[in-house]
């Protein structure tokens, strides 16, 4: 039997809405205006980061932000320039993306399947830009926002 103390279900309650907040955001952006598209399916794994435990190294802005533009970045390089089959590519470009996420110290287990939609969506390197760059700065601007000055929570960790 699982039990639910009230601490879980608060903290589940608001993570659930300030998830659903910040991808309702993205998602107007991309529906309902001429911008271009800023969601990216990996966002709503870092949700539960950002805001779930955002006490959490993977959910430092560092890490999603270099994390998500490293493997995205990974993921066009072995779309465009690695003529290997799609198997190969995508097996070879997530372990890659892995590797440099440890390497450079910006682990964001969510941006870990980036370099899988950037193949199989056969994106181009303005994928980047929109949503990746302009995506994280929203959720991130967002992440900072509510969890320091309306959750009043140490985010992000100094």
């Amino acid at each position: 039997m699982i039990k639910i103390t009230k601490p879980i279900l608060q903290k589940a309650l608001i993570a659930g809405f300030f998830s659903a907040f910040t991808i309702g955001v993205l998602t107007v952006l991309t529906y309902k205006s001429t911008l271009g598209y800023f969601l990216a399916g990996s966002f709503g794994s870092s949700m539960v980061l950002l805001f779930g435990f955002p006490d959490s190294p993977f959910a430092q802005p560092k890490n999603v932000f270099f994390g998500h533009l490293l493997t995205a970045f990974v993921g066009v390089i072995f779309v465009n320039y690695i003529s290997l089959p799609i198997y190969i590519n995508i097996a070879l470009a997530v372990g890659v993306g892995v590797f440099l996420m440890i390497l450079l110290s910006v682990v964001h287990p969510p941006a870990g399947g980036n370099p899988i939609m950037v193949i199989i969506g056969s994106v181009s390197y303005e994928y980047l830009i929109n949503p990746i760059i302009f995506g994280c700065i929203i959720i991130l601007l967002l992440a900072i926002l509510i969890n320091k000055y309306l959750l009043k929570k140490n985010y992000p960790l100094k």
